[in-house]
């Protein structure tokens, strides 16, 4: 999901035709844009990668060099990974822009809990009108939240996989896990993971664009370059 941002009065002016005074506002820092890329490029190899380990037999000439280096490449990928997540979280909770610290994240106050339910009747189509944010809407956040949740899941897991093959200090750190779940039942949310985490990002894209085009405020665009347009008199 992806904030937005609508105001009555924006919309009176559209509906009667009249010229909108827009202006630009900076709305995702240097940090969020760049983490946001590195993470997609990332989720992409670890994905591609992951596959491969996981169906070896697609590798028709079953030459074991070429599981190795998918396995390094996955390794290494995850390495990034972690260090892309911290380096957002951290983010999360220093950055100075307003739009990219925790509270978009939790609904903290009246206001942002009251745009939860308007947010979600906005994305289910039965309503044009978005709720009045700059960042992300309430529901997004939350969405993140979860999102996140799993991407914390999913690194356990992968730290666990590795130690049962043998790193030894994947296996001092998450080893105990193995006394109360099976290594296939890690194994296969290690994977379900990976297919959700692909779902949210087309349903990602599916909201951006929606967004995009329902308010014309350059939702899409600001992800590259961190500035949206909104109309003056927005609040």
């Amino acid at each position: 999901m992806t904030g937005s941002a609508s105001t009555p009065s924006a919309e009176v002016a559209a509906a009667a035709g009249e010229p909108q005074e827009l202006v630009r506002v900076r709305v995702w820092d240097l940090p969020v844009r760049l983490i946001h890329w590195l993470l997609v490029l990332d989720l992409v190899v670890l994905s591609v990668t992951g596959y491969l380990i996981g169906n070896p037999d697609i590798d028709p000439g079953g030459h074991t060099y070429w599981v190795s280096w998918t396995r390094t490449i996955h390794q290494v990928t995850a390495y990034v990974f972690i260090a892309l997540i911290l380096g957002r979280v951290g983010w999360h909770l220093r950055s100075p822009n307003p739009w990219s610290r925790w509270t978009e994240w939790i609904p903290a106050t009246r206001e942002r809990i009251g745009q939860i339910v308007p947010s979600l009747r906005f994305y289910m189509f039965l309503t044009r009108e978005a709720p009045p944010v700059i960042g992300h809407n309430p529901l997004a956040g939350l969405t993140y939240c979860v999102l996140y949740t799993m991407f914390a899941v999913e690194i356990i897991t992968g730290l666990v996989l590795w130690g049962a093959e043998g790193n030894r200090w994947a296996s001092w750190l998450t080893g105990w896990l193995l006394h109360v779940v099976s290594l296939p039942t890690i194994r296969l949310v290690h994977h379900l993971i990976m297919w959700l985490t692909w779902g949210f990002m087309i349903h990602h894209l599916y909201s951006a664009i929606l967004v995009d085009r329902v308010e014309g405020t350059g939702v899409i665009g600001s992800i590259f370059s961190g500035n949206k347009f909104l109309p003056k008199d927005h609040r």
